[in-house]
């Protein structure tokens, strides 16, 4: 007995019906030709990857997310990418092996073990670019400048830009001497914004009562531009955390330079990617939304284990999310769509052709079929007139 549920997808898949797909292609054509540009060439990693690939540098989090199976060729551990930076920084130190600047992008479908709370999907389409080889807050203000870029591009509006610095944290971690149990405890605290929590976790620490203070500090540095001032403050004399309290602060300068309107806030308590990023992080938020339509940040070393250990900064959205959610409404140029008679001429036959190699839309007709030119979407016929076939707008 057939089962009457078989047109049921898995919880988190969604099938692309022609007009959304034709708005995500010609969203990902503008996009990637933007990307080129600014100098960022196209890469296309595998679907399906060893799982020590997939998972370098990217921590738990990214090792939960990700379908695994056996390759029954090699005996291996796969798995189903679900996230396309790690192959990136892959084809970057591997196989280009350059020592100047280098420019990557792509796009693909990965895909999740569990969905997003508000999107639900499990299988993002990422797009997204990244630059290796130089190690500067210039080419973290390029690649931020490229998000912007897309997200303009994709009929954003009231995009909102959230920068964060991991270095502080990490700094703090390692002069308070923190070993990796207490560090990972202390980080879950901190992503929680748990205060009451964080306070007694910081009370059966063993650490000065200084550091104390400025960990339970951080989750209130968060706001505009006069946390830096209130950092730069709290953390005087802190070299490492003067120095990136510096880069946030040159960042945020260029901005309101070439953003005049763009809301910039600042979270230096924001580790989302901590395992992963080495230093600035930023975000794009929609104030209407509780999630981040794009993000990305600096991830130096990545390319270690590939034998090229490259500085890199890099973002990334969902391409899906940048047409459905955000409403992506460009229309498509009012096209001519031509329905030709089915005949066997030879002279319509190569009319066809012609109109075909022109980029015209022809489409012919099926004998016995159902349905017209209207039902076809055409807004033109073929017709023959004094022994040419000529194209004729239906009214």
């Amino acid at each position: 007995m057939q089962n009457k549920d078989i047109w049921l997808l898995p919880e988190g898949m969604e099938e692309v019906l022609p007009e959304q797909a034709e708005q995500l292609e010609r969203l990902r054509r503008k996009l990637l030709d933007t990307f080129a540009c600014w100098g960022y060439r196209l890469v296309i990693p595998p679907f399906v990857d060893f799982l020590d690939s997939l998972l370098t540098g990217a921590g738990h989090d990214l090792d939960l997310q990700t379908f695994k199976l056996t390759d029954q060729i090699s005996g291996k551990l796969l798995g189903v990418r679900a996230d396309l930076t790690p192959q990136v920084a892959r084809i970057d130190a591997h196989h280009l092996k350059t020592d100047h600047p280098t420019r990557l992008c792509y796009v693909g479908t990965t895909l999740h073990t569990l969905g997003d709370p508000l999107e639900k999907t499990r299988s993002p389409m990422q797009i997204g670019a990244e630059l290796y080889g130089h190690a500067g807050i210039e080419s973290d203000y390029e690649v931020i400048s490229l998000m912007l870029e897309t997200l303009a591009l994709s009929g954003l509006q009231n995009v909102h830009l959230d920068l964060g610095h991991v270095g502080i944290y990490r700094a703090l971690v390692e002069q308070a001497g923190l070993n990796q149990q207490q560090e990972a405890e202390l980080f879950d605290v901190l992503q929680r914004k748990a205060r009451s929590e964080l306070q007694e976790l910081l009370d059966g620490l063993a650490i000065s009562t200084a550091f104390k203070a400025l960990f339970l500090a951080l989750p209130m540095l968060n706001g505009g531009r006069e946390v830096l001032e209130k950092a730069a403050a709290l953390f005087i004399g802190n070299s490492a955390v003067e120095q990136a309290l510096a880069e946030l602060q040159n960042i945020a300068d260029q901005l309101r330079a070439d953003y005049p309107l763009l809301p910039v806030s600042f979270d230096l308590a924001e580790l989302r990617g901590y395992h992963y990023h080495t230093g600035m992080v930023f975000a794009a938020f929609i104030p209407s939304i509780g999630k981040e339509i794009a993000r990305g940040g600096r991830y130096d070393n990545i390319g270690q284990v590939f034998g090229r250990a490259r500085a890199a900064t890099g973002f990334s959205a969902d391409l899906k999310v940048l047409v459905n959610r955000y409403k992506f409404t460009e229309e498509p140029s009012q096209a001519t769509v031509i329905l030709a008679p089915s005949a066997a001429d030879p002279d319509l036959a190569q009319t066809i052709r012609d109109l075909r190699a022109g980029g015209a839309t022809v489409i012919q007709y099926l004998p016995n079929q159902i349905g017209g030119p209207a039902e076809l979407g055409c807004n033109a016929v073929l017709e023959k007139q004094d022994q040419h076939w000529i194209i004729k707008p239906l009214a």
